[in-house]
């Protein structure tokens, strides 16, 4: 059987495979690969989190965000409304622009904004996301604000998020858009 890595030294392996990674890397598998539960990953990421790591928590994995100095991405945030049941072709069409998905936002009426990190860059992302919702039987974001939602969109050239732009008014998902 194989030994379960402990406290600071499990830390030290998850921060360093975080890093290296090129991929989100679940907490299940970290889980197998430190032999312990995920709930414990959970609470080393939290514990990690603190300490003023840049670990994000995707539908797809954690991340490390390792902000890439040289390289001046444009971003914009944009409003957006649909239903729960458009969201895949909505996604794929910000990603068809080769424009990356950072998040969703809601407006709670309670709760204020709710941020949910998405970091989606391509088709084969929206594809995990739509999987993941439907396996988990969880809801949407906009499902509680009748479809209304902001996204913080990231690219190249200013270009390609007007092209999204002008994709997403096309189709009746945007609302509007923010420099």
């Amino acid at each position: 059987m194989k030994e379960k890595i402990l406290g600071e030294d499990r830390r030290s392996l998850l921060l360093n495979w975080l890093k290296e990674s090129k991929e989100p890397l679940t907490g299940s598998r970290l889980a197998k690969k430190t032999n312990v539960s995920r709930q414990v990953i959970v609470q080393d990421i939290s514990l990690l989190k603190a300490r003023n790591e840049p670990i994000i928590a995707t539908a797809q994995g954690y991340v490390y965000f390792q902000a890439n100095k040289n390289a001046q991405r444009c971003s914009r945030v944009i409003a957006c409304q649909h239903l729960g049941s458009e969201t895949e072709d909505e996604l794929n069409t910000i990603v068809n622009f080769g424009v990356s998905i950072k998040d969703v936002t809601i407006e709670h009426p309670l709760y204020g904004d709710l941020t949910g990190s998405l970091m989606i860059n391509n088709r084969h992302d929206v594809a995990q996301f739509i999987k993941n919702i439907q396996e988990k039987s969880a809801s949407y974001l906009l499902e509680l604000t009748e479809g209304v939602h902001l996204h913080t969109l990231e690219a190249e050239t200013d270009q390609q998020l007007e092209q999204t732009c002008q994709a997403l008014f096309e189709k009746g998902y945007l609302l509007s858009s923010e420099r």
